[in-house]
C-alpha cells in the first residue's frame, strides 16, 4: 500500500503529516500526487470527503520547497465559499507548519483592512475566493504575476455561483508558464468547455465516476405528503435517536421555519443560511460540530464548503431541483471511509426531480415506507411522470445559474401552492 512517505516529501512536510495521523494515501492522492509533482496541469473528478485537498496542496508545497522564494504568492487555490476557502488555508497551514511557508485566506464577510496589512507581510500560498480576491487586486494590495500553480477547487460550483468570469481574469493575471488543476465532483457541459479552454493537454484523473456518489453512503428515500414532512423528521430523530443530522432545505425561510418547530418538539436545532453573518454560521457549525445541537438546517448555498468530520447522515428535507446539488449535498456523509446514510423525504410535487437524480447517479433509491406518512397511488404518479414531455426534456439539463434561478422560481411556487392548500384544508 502506497504511503506518503514513497514520494519523497521534505521531511517537515513528513512530519506534519505524522502529527495529523496522515499514512496511507487515497485513490485521488495516489493518482495525482505524481500528476502535479511532475507539472502536468490536472483534471480530476473527485468528491468532497475523498482526500483531494491533499492531493492538490501537499505536491505543491513540495515544488515551493524546492522554488527559489518570493515574496508574492506562488501558490494560489480559489475556492467557492469563504467556508471552504478558510478550510483549505487551515489545511495547507498545517501541512506547512514546520516551514517557512506562509499561508493566508481571503474571503469576504471580514475586514479587508486586516487582509491586506497580512499581504504586506508576504505569502507563499494565497487561497481566496474569487470575488474578495479581485477586490484586493484592484486596490493593489496583491500581485499574481509570480504564481505558477493555481488550484479550483469545486469548480462547478463556482460556476454554478457565476464566478467563470471571475476566474477568466485570474487566470489571466497568473505566471503564464503556471500549472491548473481544476478539481470537480461533477461534470456538466459547461464545466467540460471550461475545462477545455482553459487547461493545456491535462492529466486526466477520475478518483469517481462523473456525478457519482460514495460507495459509503446508503442512501434513503421517505415518500410523504409535504405538510408532513416536519412530524416524520422528528419522529425519526426521536424514534432512531440520530444524534447528528445535517437537514437540507431549498429556501431560507424554511431553514428559519423548521428550526421553530423542531425545537418546539424539544429537539435542539440551529440553522445556517445566507442571510446569517458569517459569525453566526460559524457558531452554528461549532455548536454543531461539538454536539451542542442535534440538528444543523441549512441551505445549499450557505453550506457549501462545511467539513464536518464524521457526519453520520444528511437529511434532505427538500428535493433539490438541480439533480447536481444532490451529489455535492450528500457529499457531507459518507468521508474518508466512514459510512453515512443521505436520507431524502420526497412529496408528490417532488417526485420528478427525484426521478433525475436517480438517472444522475445511476441507481435506484430504495423507498421506506413509514405507516401514517405514505404518499397515496406514488407508484402510478411516476408512472405518468416519465411519460411527460417535460420529463423527457429536463433529461438535458445542465447546471447553471439560469436553470438555477428556474428553480428558485418553481420552489417558490411550490411553497405558494402548498400555503393554499394548507388554508383551503383549515376551512
Amino acid at each position: 500500500m502506497a504511503t506518503f512517505s514513497s514520494f519523497s516529501f521534505a521531511q517537515p512536510l513528513l512530519d506534519a503529516l505524522q502529527d495529523v495521523n496522515f499514512h496511507t494515501l487515497t485513490p485521488i492522492q495516489q493518482a495525482a500526487i505524481p500528476a502535479v509533482r511532475q507539472g502536468s496541469d490536472v483534471l480530476a473528478t473527485a468528491q468532497t470527503g475523498t482526500g483531494k485537498t491533499a492531493a492538490f496542496a501537499l505536491p505543491i508545497i513540495q515544488k515551493l520547497l524546492e522554488a527559489e522564494a518570493q515574496s508574492t504568492p506562488r501558490a494560489l487555490i480559489l475556492a467557492p465559499t469563504r467556508e471552504l476557502a478558510e478550510q483549505i488555508a487551515n489545511n495547507c497551514a498545517t501541512f506547512a507548519k514546520y516551514t517557512d511557508l506562509k499561508v493566508q485566506a481571503l474571503f469576504g464577510g471580514v475586514n479587508a483592512n486586516g487582509q491586506a496589512e497580512r499581504l504586506k507581510q508576504g505569502v507563499d500560498i494565497l487561497v481566496a475566493t474569487p470575488g474578495r480576491l479581485l477586490d484586493h487586486i484592484r486596490l493593489g494590495n496583491v500581485t499574481l504575476s509570480n504564481v505558477k500553480h493555481l488550484v479550483l477547487d469545486e469548480a462547478d460550483r463556482m460556476l454554478d455561483m457565476g464566478f467563470i468570469t471571475d476566474m477568466q481574469k485570474i487566470i489571466e493575471l497568473v505566471d503564464k508558464q503556471k500549472q491548473l488543476l481544476l478539481f470537480s465532483a461533477t461534470f456538466p457541459s459547461a464545466m467540460k468547455q471550461f475545462a477545455k479552454q482553459v487547461l493545456d493537454h491535462p492529466k486526466l484523473i477520475q478518483a469517481t465516476p462523473e456525478n457519482s456518489t460514495a460507495d459509503t453512503v446508503r442512501h434513503v428515500v421517505y415518500p410523504v405528503k409535504e405538510e408532513r414532512k416536519r412530524e416524520l423528521l422528528s419522529e425519526l430523530i426521536g424514534t432512531k435517536n440520530w444524534q447528528q443530522v445535517l437537514v437540507f432545505v431549498n429556501m431560507k425561510e424554511t431553514a428559519d421555519k423548521l428550526v421553530e418547530e423542531l425545537k418546539l418538539d424539544g429537539i435542539d436545532a440551529n440553522v445556517c443560511h445566507g442571510d446569517k453573518t458569517q459569525g453566526a454560521r460559524r457558531r452554528a457549525l461549532r455548536e454543531f460540530t461539538e454536539g451542542k445541537v442535534r440538528v444543523m438546517v441549512a441551505t445549499e448555498v450557505a453550506a457549501r464548503g462545511l467539513d464536518i468530520v464524521g457526519l453520520p447522515r444528511v437529511v434532505n428535507y427538500d428535493v433539490p431541483y438541480l439533480a447536481e446539488d444532490y451529489v455535492h449535498r450528500i457529499g457531507r456523509t459518507g468521508r474518508a471511509g466512514q459510512f453515512g446514510y443521505a436520507i431524502t423525504f420526497v412529496s408528490r410535487e417532488e417526485e420528478s426531480d427525484l426521478i433525475h437524480i436517480e438517472q444522475l447517479i445511476e441507481q435506484q433509491i430504495s423507498r421506506y415506507y413509514l405507516p401514517g406518512y405514505e404518499v397515496a397511488n406514488r407508484e402510478r404518479l411516476v408512472e405518468t411522470i416519465q411519460k411527460k414531455p417535460a420529463h423527457q426534456r429536463r433529461k438535458a439539463r445542465v447546471n447553471k445559474p439560469s436553470n438555477q434561478a428556474s428553480a428558485e422560481a418553481r420552489l417558490k411556487n411550490r411553497s405558494r401552492i402548498a400555503n393554499v392548500r394548507k388554508q383551503q384544508n383549515k376551512k
